[in-house]
């Protein structure tokens, strides 16, 4: 399926935006260090809607086009088959300084496929349905297919978010909606004013994508012209509101095992992560967590045990 060229405009819209000489050096790096295989890279989160790393790590993900192409270890191939995407850490120097990434390594197949309606967990297509930077792309055909899927996560997120919003809503209760149900199925770290931040950050984009996806896609959906944006009329199903809601109930504890899967994934291949995270969880929920030399020798046993036990003083929703 290929989303509208209305869609895909709005979401090529962050290219334009200025991207700081590091951050493009960073995606240089990345393009260089898996070579022919890397078929573009893309940047995402806060560095993104920052405009700087500073105080941060610049999130990138790698597209490439076969895992058996990127990793001389068979067993890092057959993981990021399993269960995408493999997490790395990585220093970039840059000009006298030294820039910290954390990047996914996710085949194009898999990027395309993860997007779709098909794929059931939101931490794909909610991810990516978010402002999306093509810091490098290897051709014009595989940024049009990358754009495809950028729209298509875009569609995908909305399709999941709207029975939960069904009556007269705006695009921001949507996103609202829908951002708090995606960060429910998995083990976030997110004050609960994250969803606000993202949209002071970027509500006019999402105020045109959302448009661009309801009219495109979604014929049966009353547009209300208001004195600020949109407000839109959708009357679900009873049965789709409830199955609906059985989805994201199932999402949820889906997601709690997978990211638990995918934390001990990255105690094999993210070099830092633990200090990393807890870095993390402290910026955006205030709870600190001080680890052992002893606890920092056994990454696994004790990341299961620490995040057990940040999730009961409220590091994770």
């Amino acid at each position: 399926m290929k989303v509208s060229p209305l869609v895909v405009e709005v979401v090529a819209q962050p290219n334009s935006r200025p991207i700081p000489k590091a951050i493009r050096l960073v995606g240089d790096a990345l393009s260089k260090k898996y070579g022919p295989s890397a078929l573009g890279v893309l940047l995402y989160g806060s560095c993104l809607r920052a405009g700087t790393d500073h105080d941060s790590l610049v999130d990138c993900y790698v597209l490439v086009d076969h895992y058996n192409s990127v990793y001389q270890k068979a067993w890092l191939a057959l993981f990021n088959r399993w269960l995408p995407p493999n997490v790395f850490y990585w220093e970039v120097p840059v000009e006298e300084r030294i820039v910290r990434v954390k990047y996914a390594v996710l085949s194009l197949e898999d990027f395309e496929r993860s997007v779709s309606p098909q794929w059931f967990h939101s931490y794909f297509w909610a991810r990516f349905a978010q402002p999306t930077v093509l810091l490098v792309v290897s051709s014009q055909t595989i940024r049009q297919r990358i754009l495809n899927g950028l729209g298509m996560a875009a569609f995908t997120f909305i399709r999941k978010a709207l029975p939960r919003v069904s009556g007269r809503f705006t695009a921001r209760k949507l996103w609202s909606v829908g951002l708090s149900l995606s960060y429910g199925a998995e083990l976030r770290s997110e004050s609960s004013g994250r969803v606000d931040t993202l949209w002071k950050s970027d509500g006019d984009y999402y105020e045109q994508l959302t448009h661009a996806v309801l009219s495109s896609h979604f014929p049966g959906i009353q547009v209300v012209p208001q004195q600020e944006g949109c407000a839109y009329v959708f009357e679900g199903a009873g049965w789709e509101r409830f199955s609906n809601r059985l989805g994201w109930t199932f999402r949820r504890w889906q997601g709690k095992i997978l990211s638990v899967l995918r934390l001990i994934k990255a105690a094999f291949t993210f070099q830092g992560g633990v200090d990393y995270l807890l870095w993390k969880i402290e910026r955006h929920s205030g709870v600190k967590i001080e680890l052992t030399p002893a606890q920092r020798r056994h990454p696994i046993w004790t990341g299961l045990r620490t995040f057990w036990r940040v999730y009961r003083q409220g590091g994770f929703r």
